[in-house]
């Protein structure tokens, strides 16, 4: 039985390991192994991954027998933490966040955001300067930036929520550090509710407060296991996007290219970057409430399921030449968000980032350049594939 996943220094840069294209043509339903006895199923193909992300025979309660989690001894699932809820909570709750990311609302945000991607460039070239970190000047503070707002959370504080995020999703972490570190950012969340409680502010802190908790929609302690996660998700998934497209189009001038002559291919380009990049490496993770037939493979009530989103975005079943990017490509298909019932709620917001900050970068640093081997970037040992740093020139 093959051990799932490879080891994190090992991944391509830009692409997912080689077993997963060999695993999908041979044995697309597979038994691996993680720890111990315990040896899920890895899906691997598009439409089998759709299947199982549709299919509420499959859940997403990580305190289930069975469960895959991230580690051999799983940070036990605390209130709020949607994407390990099951229908009816997790309907419940998620319903609660839909009108802050509507398309309409997001659209609402796009001066903002576009305001704070000229200001990280002007502080980037500040003085002359032709270099930066690109992950540490702005792959990284123009999410926070926004979800900060979004959230009502001081960015003052980033280095402190950062810090404890990225602890809480590295695979590295143990699992007594993993649960130190929630435990940090919901004692912080939760000063801040309560902060909005009494004083109330135009951000979603205070709509949870005053709409929510107030009227005993939701705990309190729910309100701040949905902010938790809209931090960790609204920052580390954006920035690792931001940094890994920049090298994904670097290394690709012909897209490039084909974007500086036709700036109206911006939008199609993002959806094939999320495609291409899939930056969820550690797969979505449910476990059978009863046996499911998938891709003519018998899964038992039971038995926990991984399922590789990069694998899927990669299937040749699902797109033609899956390994090449493409920015013309109709790529609305991939699964870089999810499916079904827990498809991102945040997607609509990290597109519009993309697509804001993405053709700015290109068109106000048009000598953007890598000042390092791409094999030298320090990836990060997280459930979130990016890098630790980015050297640019310009």
């Amino acid at each position: 039985m093959t051990t799932y996943p490879p080891l994190p220094t090992t991944r391509p840069l830009l692409d997912p390991p080689p077993e997963y294209a060999k695993w999908q043509a041979e044995e697309p339903v597979r038994r691996v192994a993680l720890w111990g006895d315990n040896s899920p199923w890895l899906v691997t193909r598009h439409e089998h991954a759709r299947a199982v992300l549709s299919d509420a025979r499959f859940s997403a309660d990580g305190t289930r027998d069975g469960y895959p989690g991230l580690r051999p001894q799983p940070t036990p699932r605390a209130p709020g933490q949607i994407f390990m809820m099951d229908p009816p909570d997790h309907t419940r709750l998620r319903r609660m966040l839909i009108p802050d990311f509507t398309f309409r609302r997001v659209e609402q945000l796009r001066p903002a955001v576009a305001r704070l991607c000229d200001g990280l460039i002007d502080t980037m070239t500040a003085d002359g300067a032709t270099g930066t970190d690109f992950v540490e000047s702005f792959a990284l503070p123009l999410p926070s930036l926004v979800i900060c707002e979004l959230l009502g959370v001081p960015y003052e504080d980033h280095d402190f929520f950062q810090r404890q995020a990225r602890a809480f999703i590295s695979i590295a972490t143990k699992p007594q550090e993993a649960l130190a570190a929630r435990t940090a950012l919901y004692g912080y969340l939760g000063e801040l509710l309560a902060q909005r409680m009494k004083e109330p502010a135009d951000d979603l802190l205070s709509r949870l407060a005053t709409e929510r908790v107030a009227t005993g929609e939701a705990t309190a302690e729910e309100a701040v296991g949905i902010s938790f996660v809209l931090l960790l998700a609204g920052h580390e998934t954006t920035a690792n996007m931001l940094a890994l497209s920049l090298v994904a189009l670097l290394r690709n001038p012909e897209q490039l290219a084909a974007l500086r002559a036709d700036p109206g291919l911006w939008p199609g380009a993002v959806e094939e970057l999320l495609r291409y990049l899939t930056v969820v490496h550690a797969g979505i993770r449910r476990v059978a409430t009863a046996d499911v037939e998938v891709g003519g493979v018998l899964i038992r009530a039971g038995e926990g399921v991984i399922v590789s989103l990069q694998a899927a975005n990669r299937d040749p079943a699902a797109f033609t030449d899956p390994d090449r990017l493409d920015v013309t490509r109709d790529a609305d298909r991939h699964l870089a968000f999810g499916h079904g019932l827990h498809q991102c709620v945040g997607q609509s917001l990290a597109r519009a980032e993309l697509q804001i900050c993405l053709p700015v970068l290109f068109t106000r640093l048009p000598e953007l350049r890598l000042a390092a081997a791409p094999e030298d970037f320090a990836l990060q040992a997280s459930a979130v594939h990016g890098m630790r740093s980015l050297p640019v020139e310009w």
